[in-house]
């Protein structure tokens, strides 16, 4: 029988947990009535030929770096660009008394909520369908996309007409209006600089709600500052995209370094070549075995006997990675320079893998490892990338120390590492890039498995990543990051260094209250209460 003291404790305890469930739940309800209630009636009667929706926002909540959630109050669903222009034009007008903020999400794939908005207004590009897709195929080529296209749909369009872009990201599943305010930045980048440097004309919608069409003669100081410009000065509704004629067949070589030294050497020394490869980029392989029997399923050893008894013995080994682009009919031709090329490397004789595989094949590879993820329910994990532009004399600093005391493996996700030349790029635009003139991008892209604590868990993979800021802020000069995330003003003014002020005017000319993708964390909206 249990004594009357400990029956009271069990009655107030009752009564105090059934009392903190009610608080609890009248809290919820207080604030969802406080949120709709402060959507602005006249956001909800704004005619626009798309629709605002108010109620289905999660998603818009989330992207691919998994690790940030700010919901928005509402998501525009436009059917035209005028959509757009009125919503940001409305928000404008309602002057910096308002806290409401506008960005622009594609396909999702941002990292650190850059295309998330608390208590904003979300854009969903992939909505607009008109003007359609473009091809014109005469002395220079080109073809118009909507801003929310992705490039996978630009490749399939423009191979009708024996054409394709010149410059690509590794994954194509990514809109042109999401790729365009980065940079954009693959293995063709060498050659043909970063998607930025293969725009013609654009058209932007201002943080004014001001539609604008642009180029390097009309609006000019509008087009530079929005190629690059990470959202900040406006929205990319539509692009025009230079073009080339298009290959149908892809040589992909494989090769491997045991010597870092050996391995930039002759990175460098190709993408100086004329005519030699039409894509380089190189991976680090830290502590994984088996690697070479892996590849055998889609690349076949150039010396299988030699192949066979290579053993890597857990030692960090380098990737060179080279494609080849050729026709049929010019195969021989494609041979000959592919032999000649090779034979002045100085990779390990026994590691040369090669297979041929379509165009299309080779530029969508990436998709087809998502696709084996997702079947794995390994895709929508936590993605902590940390990409780097390291300048030529650094790289080998950078290398010796990261790769060799930091990194201790490289199994949940590539390690990328390969230089560009800088003359390919456009100092005009906004992005931030190395001030020497061979650079090399270093990408860090590792997935967390959730719950995890090991070291593939998302806390080591973070502190790894902050050793790696930490060593370059403290020790290399010139180092900046490419898809930056920083989280105070004074560390984006380090970041653009002198050209934070031509930055600060841009934004006071073509966003001035601030509107446009607060979720970069450069500007804040300026408000103010009556």
């Amino acid at each position: 029988m249990g004594s009357p003291k400990l029956g009271l404790f069990r009655e107030n305890n009752n009564l105090f947990i059934r009392g903190f469930m009610i608080l609890f739940l009248s809290c919820i309800t207080i604030r969802l009535n406080f949120c709709i209630s402060n959507i602005p009636s006249s956001l909800r009667i704004l005619p626009l030929e798309g629709h605002l929706n108010f109620d289905d926002v999660s998603h818009a909540a989330r992207d691919f770096g998994n690790r940030y959630q700010h919901h928005p109050i509402a998501v525009l669903h436009p059917k035209s660009v005028s959509d757009i222009a009125a919503t940001i034009k409305h928000i404008w007008q309602m002057g910096p008394r308002s806290q409401l903020t506008v960005a622009a999400r594609g396909h999702g794939h941002s990292l650190q909520g850059q295309a998330q908005t608390h208590g904003g207004v979300v854009i969903n590009m992939e909505s607009i369908k008109v003007p359609e897709m473009q091809v014109y195929t005469a002395n220079h080529p080109y073809v118009d996309v909507s801003g929310g296209e992705l490039w996978i749909n630009i490749l399939h369009e423009s191979l009708r007409y024996g054409l394709a872009p010149k410059s690509w990201t590794d994954y194509l599943h990514l809109t042109v209006g999401g790729t365009l305010s980065n940079a954009g930045i693959s293995g063709q980048a060498f050659r043909h600089g970063p998607q930025i440097s293969n725009v013609q004309q654009l058209e932007i919608v201002t943080g004014k709600g001001e539609v604008l069409n642009c180029s390097s003669e009309q609006n000019g100081e509008l087009f530079h500052s929005v190629l690059g410009g990470l959202g900040q000065f406006g929205i990319i509704t539509r692009a025009r995209i230079s073009l080339e004629p298009a290959p149908t067949m892809v040589k992909w070589i494989r090769v491997l370094y045991a010597d870092f030294t050996a391995f930039a050497k002759d990175q460098e020394l190709l993408i100086s070549a004329e005519n030699a490869f039409d894509y380089i980029e190189g991976f680090v392989i830290i502590n994984r075995t088996g690697l070479l029997n892996n590849w055998r399923s889609s690349f076949n050893p150039h010396d299988p006997v030699q192949a066979s008894k290579f053993k890597s013995d857990g030692r960090t080994l380098f990737c060179l990675e080279l494609a080849k682009y050729f026709d049929p009919e010019d195969n021989n031709e494609a041979n000959q320079e592919v032999e000649k090329h090779l034979s002045h490397l100085n990779h390990i004789p026994s590691t040369l893998f090669l297979t041929e595989v379509t165009y299309v094949d080779f530029l969508d590879r990436v998709h087809v490892s998502e696709v084996k993820l997702r079947s794995k329910g390994l895709w929508d994990v936590p993605h902590p990338w940390l990409n780097l532009f390291i300048p030529k004399s650094q790289i080998h600093n950078f290398a010796e120390v990261v790769f060799g005391n930091i990194l201790t493996e490289t199994s949940n996700g590539p390690v990328l590492i390969y230089p560009v030349n800088k003359s390919k790029w456009d100092n005009r635009t906004s992005v931030v890039i190395p001030e020497e003139d061979i650079f090399y991008l270093v990408a860090f892209l590792t997935s967390a498995v959730p719950s995890s604590s090991g070291t593939d868990g998302l806390e080591h993979i973070l502190n790894q990543n902050k050793r790696i800021l930490e060593y370059c802020k403290r020790t290399l000069i010139g180092v900046k990051q490419y898809l930056p995330h920083y989280t105070t003003q004074g560390e984006w003014r380090d970041h653009f260094g002198p050209k934070w002020e031509l930055f600060l005017k841009r934004k006071s000319v073509f966003d001035p209250l601030a509107i446009l993708n607060p979720g970069q964390r450069i500007f804040q909206k300026a408000t103010t209460f009556s």
